[in-house]
């Protein structure tokens, strides 16, 4: 995947995951790192993590969280409270978080609002990286925690700015900034009877806009966001491209239309509008109901009026100079918050780098070993050597070896080299080996099934219920057989044409054989000289056909036959109501197709159209006939 985005730091949200569910190809990833902020108590609900390629950068510092309460691993210390040298700073203070956040219920909670997995923030000597998932705006129960969300992140980014440190914020923010970012802000406005103003004035998107250059602010600014402090990139280098979306609604099937949203952003401060050479949207890269958006740096960029190559400020001081590396990557430069860390990931490695380590030498032989070579002709083996198994296991014949009880010791070179001396010891032990004629290793005994010609007979399964029973099973009764002459054998068949045969009449109930009554003789005209067995059945017996049972059963279990769309002629898919009021949780029929760019239901196009039906109310067998 790292190699298809062909990006140096990649920073993913809402991965739903908890830490027990973290697997060694998330962590132990070859030539990464990696820095989790997971959710604490909901479980399969938001998660950010970033990965960095170690080879280009390699961060100073990381932290959880915005407001610096959590703790780093291992540690009782929040991250507010630790040295300042170990501090990325700008922690918001508690006069500034009761000011902002007053409206809400969480003025003082800052733990609660960390507690999701919502932000890592990865501190370089260029720039402080802050990777962020922020609340959706699902229903007003969550109004309060979003509102207080992005208010302590404004108060966090714009701290970080007034000590000047240069900022990029990245993620999926769930605020759409104007209207080209957005493909329903008309039809919002006018479904709530808003104006534009009042549709930017609404309190999410009003305090996203007070951070970004070209933010609309409807009226006088607010007190302490008088000025932005942040640039948006990608609109930057398309500043009019209508349809730039980055988010499509799945359950109506809004990507091959278009018809989303942009709310996911690679923000930057001001200094660095100059370090970028190209933004963009990967909006055919498929997998998520989201696409990547992506900034490219430059090889060289200014700091205070000096060109340094990109690398030298990506890294710790020392390990790259003029964009060459001085320092390997090394275990010392890992932080407390780094995935490979975890102790379930710790000190471990992934198979994918064991198989890609060159062979360690081999072993200086213990002092044992080096005594019984010394004495005997023993076997030596390394542990990236395997021996010449013809030259050195001697035969059956010879030391009455049986080789199936070495064959569990051939899986690896260490196991054969402390399983395989037996045959290669002292003369005093091979003589206590042919004395015995016990094997080296014992051999589980395999049980053999019997042959299918023996097995017991039954129904294996459903289907086997409507199948007619075989015409063989007849053969199986001791009836008394009366044959014509014949010359050549014919399997038991049902045939017509001209032989003249025997037939025995026999009764049998469901369960076993009952009685057989006395051989009647008739004689009928077939093609061949053989036997036809038949019962006869009483007048008040019931025949059921299975050919018609069967087709009965699956009418019964098969899906309904779905209706076609008025537009397309072109089978109806069902969905589930869920929205609330009455009709929620029932099902309906709509037209396939995904939405169009208006994002409304048309006639005559190629887009969805207005085919609607309850599911209730649909009958196909009604229809059909």
């Amino acid at each position: 995947m790292f190699d298809i985005l062909e990006t140096d730091i990649v920073v993913f949200q809402e991965t739903k995951i908890q830490r027990k569910d973290l697997r060694d190809d998330m962590v132990l990833v070859p030539g990464w790192d990696c820095f989790f902020s997971l959710p604490k108590h909901k479980k399969g609900y938001s998660g950010v993590v970033v990965y960095t390629r170690q080879s280009v950068c390699c961060p100073i510092r990381a932290e959880e969280g915005i407001s610096g309460v959590l703790c780093p691993s291992n540690s009782s210390t929040s991250f507010s409270n630790l040295p300042e040298d170990q501090q990325i700073g700008g922690y918001p203070t508690l006069a500034q978080a009761s000011d902002a956040l007053e409206s809400t219920s969480l003025a003082t909670d800052f733990v609660t609002l960390d507690s999701e997995g919502r932000c890592v923030m990865l501190e370089f000597p260029a720039f402080v990286l802050i990777g962020v998932y922020s609340p959706a705006n699902r229903d007003e129960s969550r109004d309060d925690f979003r509102l207080g969300f992005l208010n302590l992140l404004d108060i966090r980014v714009r701290n970080l700015v007034s000590t000047g440190k240069r900022v990029i914020l990245t993620g999926d923010l769930n605020i759409s900034k104007e209207e080209l970012d957005t493909a329903n802000a008309e039809s919002a406005m006018r479904k709530n009877s808003m104006t534009a103003a009042e549709y930017f004035s609404t309190p999410a998107r009003r305090l996203f806009n007070h951070l970004l250059e070209d933010g609309k602010v409807y009226g006088e600014r607010d007190h302490g966001r008088e000025r932005p402090v942040l640039w948006d990139i990608c609109r930057g280098f398309h500043p009019m491209r209508k349809g730039m979306f980055t988010c499509w609604e799945q359950k109506v099937n809004a990507r091959p239309g278009n018809f989303g949203a942009r709310i996911d952003y690679v923000l930057c401060s001001f200094p660095m509008k100059d370090w970028f050479s190209s933004s963009d949207i990967q909006e055919g890269l498929m997998g998520s109901d989201h696409c990547p958006v992506y900034a490219t740096m430059k090889d060289m960029i200014t700091i205070d009026n000096t060109e340094v190559n990109i690398k030298d400020v990506m890294n710790p001081p020392g390990m790259f100079h003029h964009g060459q590396r001085m320092q390997e990557y090394s275990v010392k430069h890992m932080l407390s918050l780094s995935g490979k860390l975890i102790p379930e990931f710790d000190r471990r490695q992934s198979i994918r780098d064991m198989f890609r380590r060159k062979p360690s030498l081999p072993l200086e032989p213990s002092l044992e070993t080096r005594n019984r070579s010394e004495t005997d002709s023993a076997l030596e083996i390394s542990s990236d050597a395997i021996p010449d198994l013809d030259a050195t296991i001697p035969s059956p014949e010879a030391n009455g070896v049986d080789y199936n009880a070495i064959v569990g010791a051939l899986s690896s070179p260490g196991r054969l080299a402390a399983n395989y001396e037996a045959p290669l010891a002292s003369n005093k032990r091979q003589l206590l080996e042919k004395q015995s004629n016990r094997p080296l290793k014992r051999i589980k005994s395999v049980s053999i099934a019997p042959p299918a010609s023996i097995q017991t007979k039954g129904q294996r399964s459903l289907k086997g219920f409507f199948k007619p029973k075989p015409a063989e099973a007849a053969s199986s009764v001791n009836t008394p057989i009366t044959k014509a002459p014949s010359t050549e054998q014919s399997p038991l068949r049902a045939v017509s044409g001209s032989a003249t045969i025997q037939r025995a009449p026999i009764i049998a109930s469901t369960s076993s054989m009952t009685a057989i009554s006395p051989a009647k003789l008739e004689k009928d005209t077939v093609s061949q000289s053989m036997l036809i067995y038949q019962s006869p059945r009483p007048s008040s017996l019931v025949v059921h056909d299975p050919i018609e049972s069967k087709e009965s059963w699956l009418k019964l279990f098969s899906k309904p036959a779905a209706p076609r769309c008025e537009g397309h002629n072109e089978p109806c898919i069902s969905l589930v109501t869920r929205k609330s009021g009455i009709n929620c949780g029932r099902s309906f029929w709509m037209c396939p197709r995904p939405l169009g760019p208006s994002g409304a239901k048309e006639k005559g196009t190629q887009w969805r159209c207005q085919t609607f039906v309850w599911c209730s109310d649909w009958n196909s067998n009604s229809t059909q006939s």
